[in-house]
């Protein structure tokens, strides 16, 4: 049985969803639904076309199945050890 979401839960899965380098197994872990349901709600909120489009490019991609990569991730933050680390939430000034 699907979880029921708030529209901003929706909005948010998706966007991870949609992202290359977040997994299906961070997604589960901070919204407690498996790839399967995430598929389900993509099928279901995104225009055919579209959720054709994000089918096939995440069908067998590395870097959404965590057995599958071969980089390092920081799981407390789901976030690649390669990303920048920003320091400060200033904009800078020119």
């Amino acid at each position: 049985m699907e979880k029921e979401f708030t529209i901003r839960e929706l909005d948010r899965i998706i966007e991870m969803a949609w992202e290359d380098r977040t997994t299906f197994d961070a997604i589960e872990y901070q919204f407690g639904i498996p790839e399967k349901e995430v598929i389900e709600i993509m099928r279901r909120e995104m225009k055919p076309s579209s959720f054709r489009m994000w089918r096939a490019r995440v069908q067998g991609r590395r870097t959404k199945h965590e057995a599958k990569r071969n980089f390092g991730i920081d799981d407390a933050r789901f976030k690649c050890s390669r990303q920048k680390q920003i320091t400060h939430n200033k904009i800078s000034k020119r």
